[in-house]
């Protein structure tokens, strides 16, 4: 075992992680197998996206997680809102060029205000990935459906998750509510944090997606916000070296990934297959999201390109870019880790006199 990175392949504890798995993998397959027989995929991205509400539910005590996935949906929603109407009003689709610095101008804007929203609101998985990648992919969306129908498909897939969410209350015999535990005051050195974190996000984000922007002609990219993504994952962590891990792990695991994504691709399996496919993905990858994320990026990969490109196509340039997008990304997010840690070790020298 690498003692600096750690093992590939060992999987921390598992704490009823089938259970959350299970809801997610619901909370995505109802919704899109329902718009397959409405036919109307033209919604999927929305209703993707409002269904990430499940990943929040790692909350114990129904009352406690329908709070946090409550907070988490409406959040959603305001995202997925304000991604629509950018694409419609501020995002300029004849100029690709235009186009893409603007997604990245607002995105960056967007993960900063989400970064701020999670911590004030307490909510775990914290930073803002989730709230970059749908407002990211809507707002890059040349062609929107009614705004009321995409709202509702959202909100649709967001009550879903909610309901899914304490869906034992209802169905285990004897199951209560349990204590509701009101979230913690936060201290002035928990708020500053807060918003130094949000700091680094808007810094990791931006810087990702200007280099990627920049390098798109060189490169023959046209996935900047992928970048973006990948360069907040080593945000999170309680250490320095736990977080650039993860920025390597984000790498191997999206280059191993790709491989499988590639076996979609020549298979070319029908509609309603990618569909389902969709939800064995989220099902695998919330298996192993909280206790190895390498593994877990192995699912997230084809999950994410099979999500966002069914009604485009699915196509050899998603691997090229997903793959060169992510080294970007995740090379700036661990450069910004480690700025900040220089800076913060100088920081508390000044601060705190060295004992003589």
């Amino acid at each position: 075992m690498d003692k600096k990175f750690g093992s590939l392949l060992s999987l921390g504890p598992s704490t009823n992680d089938h259970w959350v798995a299970l809801r997610t993998a619901v909370g995505i397959f109802v919704p899109l197998f329902t718009l397959l027989a409405i036919d109307r995929l033209d919604l999927m991205v929305f209703v993707i996206f409002g269904a990430f509400t499940g990943v929040y539910g790692r909350v114990p005590g129904y009352a406690n997680r329908l709070a946090a996935q409550a907070k988490a949906g409406g959040l959603f929603m305001v995202v997925i809102l304000a991604a629509a109407l950018a694409s419609h009003y501020l995002v300029n689709h004849d100029d690709l060029a235009a186009s893409a610095w603007m997604v990245v101008g607002l995105t960056t804007v967007v993960s900063g205000i989400c970064s701020v929203v999670t911590g004030y609101l307490q909510l775990r998985p914290g930073g803002s990935l989730f709230h970059i990648f749908a407002f990211a992919a809507i707002a890059s969306m040349p062609h929107q459906p009614p705004p009321a129908e995409s709202m509702a498909a959202a909100l649709a897939a967001v009550l879903l998750a909610i309901v899914l969410g304490f869906s034992g209350k209802l169905f285990a015999k004897g199951a209560t509510w349990g204590p509701y535990l009101k979230p913690a005051t936060l201290s002035r050195q928990v708020r500053l944090a807060i918003w130094i974190e949000a700091l680094m996000y808007v810094l990791a984000a931006g810087l990702a997606g200007s280099i990627a922007n920049l390098l798109a002609p060189v490169l023959s990219t046209g996935h900047s916000y992928w970048a973006m993504v990948a360069a907040v994952v080593p945000l999170v962590g309680h250490t320095t070296r736990h977080r650039v891990r993860r920025g390597i792990h984000r790498i191997l695991g999206t280059l191993t990934g790709l491989v499988l994504m590639a076996a979609v691709i020549a298979f070319a399996p029908p509609t309603w297959v990618l569909l389902a496919m969709i939800g064995l993905l989220q099902f695998a990858a919330e298996m192993f999201i909280a206790r190895n994320y390498f593994l877990a990026q192995i699912f997230v990969t084809p999950l994410a390109l099979v999500g966002v490109s069914i009604g485009t196509g699915l196509s050899t340039t998603l691997l090229y870019d997903r793959m060169l997008e992510t080294i970007i990304g995740a090379l700036v997010g661990m450069l910004v880790v480690l700025l900040g840690a220089l800076y913060g070790s100088r920081l508390r020298r000044r601060l705190v006199p060295e004992k003589t």
